[in-house]
């Protein structure tokens, strides 16, 4: 029989001395400038990303064959969790999530390394020394620091199980591809730091880290929604973003990775804000890091984050030295990167860009520095000072509004310089919209000025969208008939970026909807009620009607039954949960109960708080949630918009855009 931690050790100490052989290939094919051996480096990825293949196997199989012999099998599975949530359970700790993180390094390193050769004999060896030199760290603190394949002496007959939390479908998909999009920022990390070591700018590297970096951008958005839909179902308390530590730091990283798509674009098109897309991949993977720190460190309190570990320091070292490394290499290389051409003027789109990544960048620090003031405050004072959703809300509430409102304008500018004339031209169709939709809101009887600011400005970014993708519609049916259709459905097809953007702009708008109607109209109460009895709030009406309970192995289910009306007519019962696992007894879990009524995009949320008297009586929780499909709704539009924009390009044809003004930069190295 298999031992499967004989064969989960032996795959990472092959990995680690892989990983060290890759390192020392990778640095003499630079230092000797011998490709044969940058060949070996790439081959080393490869084999790297097959041994670890194997200890992730070794782990699954030690899940899926209940070997409690493995302590993280012991301490995360139990016999009774069904087979999804047996494998989910492999990054439902420290150790697990761990190898997760660094296989999955070792296969984007895998196709990344053979690109950067294929894209640029020169630089791709010095692509390949940053990646080997990030891989040994990561292996090193898996392998050594928290190995996932420790043996208990005596195993047991069945394990503690997941954490309670953690017993939902979103334990499947979120947290992998959360950590996924963490681990992607560091191939266009790779690419900028080794033009930067090189002293060289390369426009098919330029392209290919464009490529890598919509990729993370991607991945770290859909991490992102799919926690929002998670923690709305799951943790009870009736909201899906809390301004939590962990949800920070997995927020900082897309931030930064927004700005640099449309620095990219401006980079591209008009030479300009050069500097500021190579500073901000950087950045993006610095942070990326530190959000792996935060998580694995424990130091900030969280429901997200793991036990107090010994890995932080670790982390926290690795993450200071790569901020230094790259400050210092960003600042020698600065000359080489100031753009060939300035913003001529300030109303044109690349004012709107610059704006645009100034305003992100500063929610970023806002929310960087709420993160850390707890850590800080307790280093330096002695006492921990807790920073509350408040602060967030008023720091960047302002700075989201401003950002919505450049959104619906910004991209109706022309490029250089757009004068007044064309400037009142291209927004006043959609700011007129904006004044209608503001006008209507206060005749309803809404004179609440933030949310009538928001859904203006949602509006404003409606009507500009409507307006461009028009102007292109009435172009093409200008022109006659036998070319109508192709150039009606060319319109996009051949600037899928604009596509996309148009999309995820449209998404945008939609979430802001429904984070602004789900924040400022939301109704909460909570009731204790007797059997058939009922309580009212807004148009709803519930009545307790009884609780049954039900007992399986390592689970007990206790089930109120809820009938809800609205406006006096019955429309359904609803069904509030709470879960007690076996060994967990101090830690009930809420399956929240959820009825959204889509004509009027409102959500009742039902929370079952606890009972009395065998069931008699119950304590209920309830919340309306206005307008929350919108943020659903929009996340899904949204998301198809990052699709579009991150779908492989085709191979560039003759006649297109250069990315730039300059083919080439070089510096003396």
């Amino acid at each position: 029989m298999i031992d499967l931690i004989d064969v989960g050790r032996l795959a990472l100490g092959l990995a680690f001395g892989v990983a060290v052989f890759q390192l020392s290939a990778a640095a003499l094919a630079v230092a000797r400038r011998a490709p044969e051996l940058a060949l070996s480096a790439r081959n080393a990825a490869t084999v790297q990303a097959a041994v670890l293949t194997a200890a992730v196997a070794s782990l699954s199989a030690g899940f899926l064959s209940r070997d409690f012999s493995i302590a993280f099998v012991a301490d995360h599975s139990s016999r009774d969790m069904p087979v999804g949530l047996t494998l989910a359970a492999l990054w439902g700790g420290q150790e697990g999530s761990l190898l997760y993180w660094t296989w999955v390094l070792s296969v984007f390193a895998a196709v990344a390394t053979r690109r950067m050769l294929a894209r640029d004999a020169e630089l791709g060896p010095w692509g390949l020394l940053v990646l080997a030199a990030i891989q040994p760290f990561f292996v090193a603190v898996m392998a050594f620091a928290t190995p996932p394949f420790k043996r208990l002496a005596v195993a047991p007959l069945d394990g503690r199980g997941l954490n309670p939390l953690l017993w939902d479908s979103g334990m499947q998909v979120h947290p992998p591809m959360l950590l996924m999009g963490y681990v992607s920022f560091t191939i266009p990390f790779a690419f900028a730091a080794a033009m930067l070591i090189r002293g060289r700018l390369s426009q098919a590297w330029l392209r290919e880290l464009r490529q890598w970096m919509v990729l993370a951008w991607a991945i770290q958005s859909l991490g992102l929604l799919l926690g929002a839909w998670w923690a709305y179902r799951v943790l009870g308390w009736g909201g899906y973003w809390g301004w939590d530590p962990v949800e920070n730091v997995a927020l900082l990283p897309w931030l930064v990775a927004t700005a640099y798509l449309h620095s990219a674009l401006a980079q591209e098109r008009r030479g300009v804000l050069r500097a500021w897309t190579v500073a901000l991949v950087l950045l993006a993977f610095c942070l990326a890091v530190f959000g792996t720190f935060v998580v694995r460190s424990g130091i900030l309190t969280s429901v997200h984050s793991f036990a107090l570990s010994s890995v932080g320091p670790l982390f926290l070292g690795f993450v200071g030295l790569v901020l230094i490394l790259s400050a210092v290499a960003f600042l020698y290389r600065l000359p080489m990167l100031r753009s060939p051409t300035r913003i001529a003027s300030l109303a044109s789109k690349e004012a709107g860009f610059l704006l645009n990544n100034l305003l992100l960048l500063s929610i970023a620090i806002a929310t960087f520095w709420g993160t850390i003031y707890p850590m800080l405050s307790e280093i330096l004072q002695g006492a921990r000072i807790a920073v509350g959703p408040s602060f967030y809300t008023q720091v960047n509430l302002p700075l989201l509004l401003a950002l919505l409102g450049l959104l619906g304008v910004w991209p109706l500018l022309a490029w250089r310089r757009t004068s007044r004339r064309a400037i009142w031209h291209a927004i006043r169709w959609p700011l007129l919209s904006a004044v209608a939709v503001s006008a209507l809101l206060v005749g309803l009887g809404l004179r609440d000025g933030l949310p009538v600011l928001g859904f203006a400005l949602c509006a404003l970014i409606g009507a500009g969208i409507t307006l461009e993708v028009g102007r292109g519609l009435r172009a093409g049916l200008c022109l006659p008939s036998a070319q109508r259709r192709l150039a009606v459905l060319g319109i996009f097809a051949g600037s899928r970026r604009r596509l996309g953007s148009h999309v995820v702009h449209l998404g945008i708008a939609l979430l802001a909807l429904g984070i602004i109607g789900s924040s400022a109209f939301k109704a909460e109460s909570a009731v204790t009620l007797a059997r058939g009895e009922s309580a009212r709030l807004g148009a709803y009406t519930l009545t307790y009607l009884g609780l049954e309970s039900e007992s399986s192995v390592g689970l007990e289910t206790v089930r109120a039954s809820v009938g809800v009306a609205r406006d006096g007519a019955f429309v359904g019962p609803l069904q509030p949960t709470r879960r007690i696992h076996a060994g967990w007894e101090s830690q009930p879990t809420a399956d929240v109960a959820i009825r959204t009524d889509l004509p009027r995009f409102d959500d009742l949320y039902v929370l079952l708080s606890g009972w009395e008297d065998q069931g008699a009586r119950a304590s209920l929780r309830i919340l309306i949630n206005p307008m929350v499909a919108f943020l659903w709704i929009g996340g899904t539009v949204y998301f198809v918009g990052v699709l579009i924009l991150a779908w492989p390009a085709r191979a560039p044809v003759r006649g297109a855009v250069r990315l730039g003004p300059v083919a080439e930069t070089s510096a003396a190295t």
